[in-house]
């Protein structure tokens, strides 16, 4: 739940219990083989799982304070700040805001939805510059590096 509304006296912002969690649905495919022995079955079968981006996390930042998010890839730092702009909600948890709060920074760079992880690697490569030669070079560095082995 996000609400503007006065929180305690010189408190601006206030988070409580904020956890968020998101569904990832995957398809997987079935061989030739299973076609002929499982005919009624689809070709592609999906699995869910649940991605726990946040946790249970609280905070105050009080009026004049900074305030800094530092983590590893996957820590739920933009998430963090997604929930707090209000273009995600919670899982669970509350968030108060005394005022009003503009994003700082841009929140819908980085992968597009509709794209795999494979695709938007190679899109952003080439918004670089890079080669298709290139990108297959560093892509699994790329992954490596981004700690998206996972989500490939």
């Amino acid at each position: 739940m996000r609400e503007n509304s006065k929180a305690a006296a010189e408190t601006v912002i206030q988070v409580k219990g904020l956890t968020k969690n998101f569904n990832l649905d995957r398809q997987k495919s079935r061989t030739i083989k299973s076609m002929f022995t499982h005919p009624l079955r689809t070709l592609r079968k999906i699995e869910s799982t649940t991605q726990h981006a946040l946790k249970e996390v609280s905070f105050e930042v009080k009026k004049g304070e900074f305030f800094g998010i530092v983590g590893r890839n996957g820590s739920g730092k933009s998430t963090l700040l997604k929930l707090l702009a209000g273009v995600y909600q919670p899982s669970t948890g509350n968030i108060t805001i005394d005022g009003s709060l503009v994003p700082f920074i841009e929140l819908g760079v980085g992968f597009h939805p509709e794209l795999t992880g494979r695709e938007n690697i190679f899109l952003n490569g080439a918004l670089l510059g890079f080669s298709r030669k290139e990108m297959q070079d560093m892509y699994p560095k790329i992954v490596e590096f981004a700690e998206l082995d996972k989500f490939m």
